[in-house]
């Protein structure tokens, strides 16, 4: 997904099985993060800095979204055991379906690369970032990226 074109629309379900649609949230920026999978040392250790992080994410006014396409009962044992501040979202079926319209789906091995996307108010990326499975992601991109939101 290229910075400058509509952020593509979905619902996906919650931790709890609430749908959360991104058209929705339209008047609030969001940043969607895209991961491999839930209890994995790369993954658990970059959400968790986004966790102790949020408020970086809270002052600019930008709603964080955790995307995998691991099953939401998965998602929900890691986000208790890890505490997170932030909704998860789960990706699972139709399998990967929005990691894919967002470019990030390894097709190979069904799970999300390591995408980011920094998406205004009205609904427009304006940010991305996308790293291989074993690259974490670096908070001072997303912080550069809020600056300029």
């Amino acid at each position: 997904m290229v910075p400058g074109r509509a952020a593509p629309d979905f619902e996906l379900p919650d931790i709890h099985g609430t749908p959360v649609r991104l058209s929705a949230l339209r008047g609030t920026p969001v940043t969607l993060v895209f991961f491999p999978f839930v209890f994995s040392r790369i993954c658990t250790s970059e959400l968790c800095e986004l966790r102790d992080n949020l408020g970086d994410f809270t002052a600019h006014g930008v709603r964080l979204l955790g995307i995998s396409t691991d099953a939401m009962f998965a998602q929900r044992a890691w986000a208790e055991a890890e505490g997170f501040g932030f909704d998860l979202l789960s990706d699972f079926w139709p399998h990967g379906q929005v990691a894919r319209a967002y470019g990030v789906l390894d097709e190979h091995s069904g799970h999300a690369l390591r995408g980011s996307f920094l998406i205004d108010a009205d609904g427009v990326v304006r940010w991305s970032v996308v790293n291989p499975r074993g690259q974490a992601r670096d908070l001072a991109a997303y912080r550069e990226a809020l600056a300029a939101l």
